[in-house]
């Protein structure tokens, strides 16, 4: 409790100057003539000024306030190497049981685990932007201090105290020990894209740190989604090189493993991944029409609105039955070249499109079978037929009907129905959701035409008239082949009655012929996404199963975790797993494998992981704050803890100190006015009644 005198006047300050020169001149003159009370008269006068003064005794009522210790504990990746989380704990613990001791100690203790914002910072740890948050809401004359508990991998250590903008000491212990001895790889160079099959390379070094290991060839292993590769052996501490050939479109894992060392702390940073994008090079499409209709246009105007596409498009204006002796250098047609396309360049076409092709003795039935087994060895053909597939002219009738997963029975269906997606095409990724709609609120246009058909042997995605088979897809072989029984997708393309998804629908039957990625009907697939706590995986699994298997996830320590999914939509089944551990996931359904990254293909925390000093010492010699390792075989033994006030030197070989700030906080003020009511009236009485009692003696 303080107390204090407060003067709030009750005239303007130039008011006082001139009464007390009055009082003074008067007081003088008195004493010159020597006239009695003249030292009443004063004192009168002085009181009567204290009265217009309006003095006040105010009495504080002041609470003392506790000074903030931070206590940041590093609980990265690298912390939990070689004991030294437990390590740290044990410190923990007995910092925190002395600084009980301290009762005007505030201690605030914060856990800093790895950093998962953006490609730059994750993997990162960062004590003192933590260290700046704790303090955020602290004025900086509360501060008494702050003590690291870490590995010495920080990554945002400022290049001067300033910029902590506060004045108190900073301490660090150091977890590890000092003999530690590691191996890391460390990619220099990596393509992010691949055309598919052409050869790429990536640049690497393998790295020693700590003891000197005496090796200088190590052994590494090339993995691409988890398949080996090779081995090979390379050179320790220089830049070496790594080709292989992109081996298929959409993410590609390329994995590189190194032999470790006796002795060394982990063998996580042993091996490394690199995440690269293989595209196909233009993609090519052979388009044969059998003869100019409506809906060719539809097929030329979707192949050609695909940027990645080359369209070589075919139509038969003049079969060999329309031959009427005109002279071929007067025609301005173009000949078909049929042996250029279908025996030595077959190969080159990745989708062969028949569009209303009918056999007329334009492609010879030898060139049939060579078509066959282009899509048995690995091709892919779309058939969208119309009436001639029926008749004797269909190419039904020729070696290709091996591969053809539906065939004619001889009818042609003309009558009005709407094509809607089978309960199988609800699963299958080339008809699910189109449009977004599913099978109860389909509303598409109608189409007239349909091919009946026997002897389905494929899937069957859409049903059309009397719900017949409408589009079949079927796996021959290595390949893959479509068969579209009719020839109205048109209608859909000009708005007819409503029109229909014919864009989406006919895109992604193009890219499964094609062997696109995310529309296998059995694919498993992952991402990533950053949840408060860390990192989480989503897992989604597209099967045409009713019950698939749990999915398998192994994590960079060879840690098997089981993952249920939960069914979201026909086809799609999703599940999710929160992860901590930076580095390569494995994941395992059935028979499907399928890989993740969870931070950058680089993390700092990774980069070097052995305990060190050295980071930290540059601040911490200016700061002149404590800074050593820990006790590895009694944790338990730490430095004592000395207050200390405004010291120059903060800590010593056994000793760091923390500034108490003996600062306090207002809670309240009681006034008490010295001229005001009684007290007052009564001085003034006084002071007058003396001045008479003078002048009657």
């Amino acid at each position: 409790m303080n107390w204090n005198i407060e003067f709030a006047p009750l005239l303007p300050s130039h008011y006082f100057i001139v009464i007390a020169v009055i009082i003074i001149i008067l007081t003088l003159y008195m004493l010159w003539q020597k006239m009695r009370g003249a030292a009443l008269r004063l004192l009168a006068g002085l009181l009567i000024i204290a009265a217009l003064a309006n003095p006040s005794i105010l009495q504080e009522e002041r609470e003392a306030s506790k000074t903030v210790v931070a206590l940041i504990i590093d609980d990265s990746e690298s912390q939990g190497l070689a004991e030294r989380r437990e390590q740290t704990d044990v410190v923990r613990q007995a910092l925190l049981k002395r600084l009980e001791k301290f009762d005007d100690f505030e201690i605030r203790e914060t856990v800093v685990k790895n950093q998962y914002k953006d490609e730059q910072s994750e993997g990162s740890t960062v004590l003192f932007k933590a260290l700046r948050e704790t303090f955020q809401d602290v004025p900086p004359e509360r501060i008494g201090g702050a003590i690291f508990l870490t590995d010495g991998r920080v990554h945002d250590v400022p290049l001067d105290g300033k910029s902590l903008s506060f004045d108190a000491p900073l301490h660090a212990l150091i977890s590890g020990r000092d003999d530690e001895l590691d191996r890391r790889i460390e990619i220099l160079n990596a393509p992010r894209f691949g055309i598919i099959n052409t050869h790429q390379s990536i640049k690497f070094k393998v790295l020693d740190h700590g003891s000197d290991s005496g090796e200088e060839i190590a052994e590494i292993e090339i993995f691409i989604d988890g398949e080996f590769l090779g081995r090979e052996n390379i050179a320790i501490g220089v830049e070496n090189t790594v080709e292989f050939k992109v081996p298929h479109a959409g993410k590609n894992i390329i994995e590189l493993k190194v032999s470790g060392l006796d002795g060394e702390i982990t063998k996580v940073n042993n091996q490394v991944f690199w995440v690269m994008d293989g595209i196909r090079e233009n993609l090519r499409v052979l388009l044969v029409s059998g003869e100019p209709h409506s809906g060719e246009r539809a097929w030329r105007n979707l192949l050609k609105s695909d940027a990645s596409v080359d369209l070589v498009h075919f139509t038969i204006l003049r079969p060999p039955e329309k031959q009427d002796g005109t002279p071929i250098n007067q025609l301005s047609l173009i000949a078909f070249p049929t042996r250029e396309l279908f025996v030595e360049k077959i190969d080159q076409f990745d989708l062969i499109v028949f569009d209303r092709y009918k056999r007329r003795g334009v492609l010879p039935v030898l060139y049939f079978d060579n078509i066959a087994r282009y899509v048995e060895n690995g091709g892919a053909v779309l058939v969208a037929s119309g009436p001639e597939y029926s008749d004797q002219s269909s190419i039904h009738n020729t070696p290709l009907s091996r591969i053809l997963p539906a065939g004619p029975n001889g009818n042609v269906l003309e009558k009005p129905y709407r094509p809607k997606i089978s309960e199988l095409g609800e699963k299958h990724p080339v008809t699910r959701s189109l449009n977004g709609k599913t099978v109860n609120d389909e509303i598409w246009g109608h189409w007239f035409r349909q091919v009946d058909n026997s002897g389905v042997t494929g899937k069957v995605l859409m049903q059309g008239a009397d719900e017949k088979p409408l589009l079949i897809l079927d796996r021959p072989g290595d390949g893959r082949i479509a068969v579209l029984l009719s020839d109205h997708v048109w209608l859909w393309a000009r708005g007819f009655d409503g029109g229909g998804p014919h864009v989406q629908m006919l895109r992604r039957l193009s890219h499964w012929l094609m062997k696109e990625p995310e529309l296998e009907e059995e694919a498993l697939n992952a991402s990533v996404s950053s949840t408060a706590n860390g990192n989480s995986l989503l897992i989604e699994r597209q099967t045409m199963s009713d019950n698939p298997q749990t999915v398998q996830i192994i994590d960079p320590l060879d840690k098997a975790t089981s993952v249920v999914l939960e069914k979201i939509r026909p086809g799609m089944w999703q599940g999710s797993l929160d992860v901590e551990t930076l580095g390569l996931y494995q994941l395992a359904s059935d028979e499907l494998r399928s890989f993740i990254h969870v931070g950058s293909v680089n993390p700092l925390e990774y980069q070097n992981v052995i305990s060190t000093k050295e980071i930290l010492a540059p601040l911490f010699e200016e700061k002149t704050g404590y800074l050593d390792r820990m006790n590895f075989d009694n944790p338990s033994r730490i430095p004592r803890i000395i207050p200390i006030s405004n010291a120059r030197v903060t800590s010593g070989n056994d000793w760091l100190g923390l500034k108490p700030t003996n600062v306090t906080v207002l809670k309240g003020v009681r006034q008490f006015p010295i001229f005001a009511g009684l007290l007052g009236l009564l001085l003034l009485l006084i002071a007058m009644s003396g001045l008479w009692w003078r002048e009657g003696r």
